[in-house]
């Protein structure tokens, strides 16, 4: 009884911090990206780019900004969320290069370092991932039909 006791306030716990974004108390912290991203050596235009803080399977990872790639294969977001510890972002890139008719879109994700994280809403510097060639397989990719 007292493991149940254990793990009931575990959870609880947990589940109130998550809800904390969400009512805006924390402090807001924004992070900011750009770079460009190929396919076989070509601008990869209308690619879908996401920007998250990454809540490390605490509970859903929240959206911070979102956006496609222009004719040329370049991004630039930038966002922010509320969360008392430092905010861990990232990009993710969903795309089809070199897929063929394969379901579903390629995703990879691109942790950005906790230097480029900064207080408030407005990013002071991005990260620059630079030239992304997205016809190789990248370590941890997967496939997302809901994106």
């Amino acid at each position: 009884m007292e493991k149940l006791f254990v793990i009931f306030a575990l959870f609880s716990t947990v589940s109130a911090f998550s809800l904390i974004p969400n009512l805006g108390i924390g402090r807001d912290q924004s992070a900011g990206a750009q770079g460009q991203l190929l396919c076989n050596g070509r601008p990869a235009a209308n690619v879908k780019v996401k920007l998250y803080d990454d809540d490390r399977g605490i509970d859903t990872d929240d959206l911070m900004a979102e956006g496609t790639t222009d004719g040329n294969g370049n991004f630039r977001l930038q966002g922010y969320t509320s969360e008392f510890t430092t905010i861990d972002p990232k990009i993710n890139v969903y795309h089809d290069c070199n897929d063929g008719v394969t379901p579903c879109k390629r995703k990879i994700s691109i942790m950005i370092p906790n230097s480029y994280v900064s207080s408030g809403q407005q990013p002071r510097q991005f990260f620059n991932a630079g030239q992304i060639e997205l016809a190789g397989k990248f370590k941890g990719e997967e496939r997302d039909c809901f994106n």
